[in-house]
């Protein structure tokens, strides 16, 4: 990469700095944060008190931007919720999706005009393969985290716990551009609604159970569907994969029906969601396949 290239993306790191975005250091040509995975993370040096999210590490201070893209040219990340963001992701069709499906942009305008409203203008960023982002400001208040699929098919949203990808940036599918340099929109209140999160169950509650098992296999699938309906923000994934990965060694023994433990995982995600029912959905599916052949004989030990 040439020095002019590198002193655009540092321009790019530095022109988000100075919006007021915390900017994450993106590995070169690529969209993925720099740094380790929490399940790799050595608890010493900036982790020595925990370990450290890219949106935690994420900074405006523009001497450590200069200093990091004077050793390598980083793509540039923006850490949406620091930012006070809420940005609307329009995916674009995959090669291998049915031709003639909506895209993101096709289903946001769909949006738009059954809640009677225009498409908002805004910031929007062109995605290296042809879609936009959207960047609203969090209405006051708000703490609206990333959803995938909630408003639409191929429509995502990125707040708290989540970045996009900025102006400049370049991957191999092409730069990440600028269509409208106006500053961010507030998120209009009819997008506000259909984000806000759905209430969630008091502590402690739990969510009906019907299940024709008894004794330690009920008990156990109370207890998961428990742990997922009350999980909070930030764990409720990981929750109903060990849910999931619990509950299959179950069904392979014959204590538990797959169904029903399908079904009632599937309304404790639902009750508390801040993702798609399909998300989760994914979620159960995967872990209980995972649990059903590691658990199956002639199968691996779980």
């Amino acid at each position: 990469m040439t020095h002019n290239a590198r002193s655009a993306l540092l321009s790019a790191a530095l022109e988000a700095a100075q919006r007021g975005w915390p900017v994450i250091l993106l590995h070169p040509r690529d969209k993925r944060p720099v740094g380790h995975a929490e399940k790799y993370c050595p608890h010493n040096g900036r982790c020595i008190e925990g370990h450290k999210t890219p949106e935690q590490r994420a900074t405006t201070d523009a001497a450590l931007l200069t200093a990091a893209w004077a050793q390598r040219p980083y793509n540039v990340g923006v850490a949406t919720g620091p930012s006070g963001l809420l940005v609307v992701d329009l995916d674009t069709l995959k090669p291998e999706e049915l031709k003639g499906a909506p895209d993101g942009a096709t289903s946001f305008a769909a949006l738009c005009e059954r809640a009677e409203q225009t498409v908002p203008a805004t910031y929007r960023v062109r995605t290296a393969r042809g879609g936009e982002h959207l960047y609203f400001t969090q209405p006051p208040g708000a703490r609206l985290h990333n959803t995938a699929g909630r408003l639409a098919k191929k429509i995502d949203t990125r707040g708290w716990g989540g970045y996009v990808v900025a102006a400049g940036s370049i991957t191999p599918d092409g730069v990440y551009e600028i269509l409208d340099d106006r500053p961010p929109a507030v998120l209009p209140e009819w997008l506000h609604e259909l984000l806000k999160p759905r209430p969630r169950p008091a502590h402690g509650s739990t969510v009906a159970v019907t299940t024709r098992a008894s004794g330690y296999a009920a008990a156990a699938l109370r207890g998961e569907v428990d742990n997922v309906a009350t999980a909070a923000d930030g764990t409720r994934n990981a929750t109903l994969l060990r849910a999931a990965r619990a509950l299959g060694r179950l069904i392979v023994s014959g204590d538990l029906d797959q169904s029903e433990v399908e079904e009632a995982l599937s309304r404790a995600a639902s009750g508390n969601a801040t993702q798609s029912q399909r998300y989760y959905d994914d979620v159960i599916t995967r872990g209980l396949d995972w649990s059903i052949a590691h658990n199956t004989p002639g199968g691996r030990a779980a």
